[in-house]
């Protein structure tokens, strides 16, 4: 008996629950007010962080370290790229090594079929990074290596060390947002500083 009281208790407080939402709803036409309309501030007004943005290119010598460093891996990548090119052809005739040996029983062609795309894969990397040395090599010659294509300055020696062929701060890499410095170098370009 306890409990059948106690569950219709519950249930009249749900329904008296209820008509409160009702008496809600004018509530809430009542908080619609007629208000002045808000003025944005423009950008230009807004005060930037003081953060020192650095130089906008390396010195000399800096450059000089890094193009003989992107050069020793150039020369080794392609290197790396003459034995993969021995792998793929034959050095006597000049041609792709064939599938048909006269060992070969069928498993082993799908597993020579398999490294030999491998290497072709390797051989595709290597060359794009060829290109991409090559490219590292014209912005030292144009004084421009190392500026982040983003915010235009320097990307931090230690990534360029990492990774000779950055165009980018690794936190824009990564997320796709500038770093702090960058969003600051880019909000003082918009402004004209």
């Amino acid at each position: 008996m306890a409990k059948k009281a106690s569950r219709s208790a519950a249930k009249t407080t749900v329904h008296k629950a209820a008509p409160k939402k009702t008496k809600a709803s004018p509530a809430k036409k009542s908080t619609v007010r007629k208000t002045k309309p808000v003025v944005k501030k423009k950008a230009d007004t807004k005060a930037l962080p003081d953060i020192p943005l650095g130089p906008k290119s390396y010195a000399a010598e800096e450059l000089k370290h890094f193009k003989e460093m992107i050069l020793a891996k150039r020369q080794e990548t392609l290197e790396e790229l003459d034995n993969l090119k021995e792998t793929i052809m034959d050095v006597t005739t000049g041609e792709y090594v064939s599938e048909s040996s006269n060992y070969s029983l069928h498993m082993e062609q799908g597993t020579d079929a398999m490294e030999r795309e491998k290497t072709f894969l390797f051989a595709s990397r290597g060359s794009k990074f060829i290109s991409q040395l090559d490219d590292a090599l014209m912005r030292i010659e144009g004084k421009t290596y190392g500026q982040c294509k983003v915010c235009a300055l320097l990307i931090p020696k230690e990534r360029l060390e990492a990774v000779p062929t950055a165009q980018t701060c690794a936190e824009y890499k990564n997320t796709g947002i500038p770093c702090e410095r960058g969003r600051v170098a880019m909000a003082k370009m918009k402004q004209g500083k």
